[in-house]
């Protein structure tokens, strides 16, 4: 390969592949000296050196003083010459892996914009400016699709080493693409003026995103929204029309459950900080809204508080038939009732523990199918049941 040659490989791998020239000119270097030796050995005394201004390239054997003499190594012919290309070619993939690990290894949890490649199986390969990143199947959005060609965002999940190399790893679905999308497009977030207190999120169909302001001048549902809605529509559209709503913070849990619940309108909010459950009470017609489809609205707001959400209709709104279903379903939780005892309690008029605990334990035996000794086992779970939930029982 005379200088011409040399200098226009090197210039080329330079600027396609965004290796530097001196890492190249150094594989190139190390892959002659061992393609110089016998029998595919590498002769230990033989030095490869490429001018780096000419691109002449001399080779140099080592003697027993130490020194060196100009050379010619008689090996370096078609077949050295293929064998050096291909040392070449895996030194520069090296070089490239360790690029790829060194540009963004500090770069997890930002968004890159990169052209869809190929599939693999689930998985969706990416091309970014300098290497590929992969989509894994479980971290991409259930409602969508992609072709071949089409450009898409994601956030950078994890960078890490593999055998073959480091591999970048995407995500649409992690709520971290949220949160990234909102510090983008919120110019309040970004500088610090606001913060997202937490975000739970089914991708593909609704996030819940919770915010609060530093600047009591600063609306931070409004500044989420944008003028007319506009900052929202952007990180929707890029979701793909995932339904996005904004919950005001509150370090009160009650506040925060109403806000998070919204639209729907609660009657009562009971918290329980032992066991980190709220209790939502709710009229008959607010019910499905708070609830949400398939019980989501619920679902996301326990996730996004950490709080078990227990979402029930006003008992005083019921019918007589939900409220027999209601006490029917509370005795059957109860450890030694369970759902044939709650049944035959409930029909004969004993709705609630403290009805158990009032009766004497004949009226609890002279049920249908309650024979004493069970009775006094009802008698004896609904006393438990009562001081687990109260903490002592008064006398009347």
């Amino acid at each position: 390969m005379n200088p011409a040659e040399l200098k226009a490989v090197v210039e080329y791998m330079e600027s396609d592949r965004g290796v530097s020239r001196e890492v190249i000119i150094r594989a190139i270097e190390l892959a002659l000296e061992s393609a110089s030796g016998r029998n595919g050995e590498q002769d230990p005394d033989i030095r490869i050196a490429i001018d780096r201004t000419n691109f002449q390239m001399k080779a140099y054997r080592r003697i027993s003083d130490g020194s060196e003499i100009e050379t010619t190594p008689q090996s370096l012919g078609r077949i050295a010459a293929q064998t050096a290309k291909q040392v070449i070619m895996q030194k520069i993939r090296l070089a490239e892996k360790e690029l790829l690990l060194d540009e963004y290894k500090d770069r997890v949890g930002e968004i890159l914009t990169g052209t869809v490649v190929r599939f693999e199986r689930s998985d969706v390969i990416i091309e970014l400016d300098h290497g590929e990143a992969t989509l894994l199947g479980r971290e991409r959005v259930p409602t969508e699709e992609y072709e071949i060609g089409e450009r898409i965002r994601a956030v950078i999940l994890e960078v890490r080493e593999r055998e073959r190399g480091p591999e970048i790893v995407l995500s649409r679905s992690h709520p971290d693409f949220v949160r990234r999308l909102f510090e983008l497009e919120v110019s309040e977030i970004g500088d610090g003026t606001m913060e997202i207190k937490g975000i739970a999120r089914e991708a593909g169909y609704r996030s819940k995103v919770a915010v609060v302001s530093n600047d009591e001048r600063v609306d931070p549902v409004g500044a989420c929204v944008g003028m007319r809605g506009m900052r929202v529509k952007n990180i929707v559209r890029e979701l793909s029309g995932e339904k996005i709503d904004i919950v005001r913070w509150s370090d009160n849990i009650r506040t925060l459950i109403a806000n998070a619940l919204a639209p729907a309108k609660l009657k009562h909010v009971e918290a329980d900080e032992e066991t980190q459950t709220v209790k939502v009470t709710v009229e008959a017609d607010q019910l499905s809204l708070a609830i949400g489809k398939r019980g989501q609205n619920a679902r996301l707001t326990s996730k996004l508080t950490g709080w078990r959400v227990d979402v029930q209709k006003d008992e005083e709104s019921m019918d007589f038939e939900e409220r027999v279903a209601v006490a029917v379903t509370k005795l059957a939780g109860i450890e030694g009732i369970g759902d044939v005892f709650a049944e035959k309690l409930v029909f004969s008029g004993f709705l609630t523990l403290e009805g158990i605990l009032a009766a004497e334990l004949n009226d609890l035996g002279s049920i249908e199918g309650i024979s004493a000794e069970e009775a006094q086992a009802i008698w004896s779970a609904a006393e438990q049941a009562y001081i687990a939930e109260h903490g002592e029982i008064t006398e009347e």
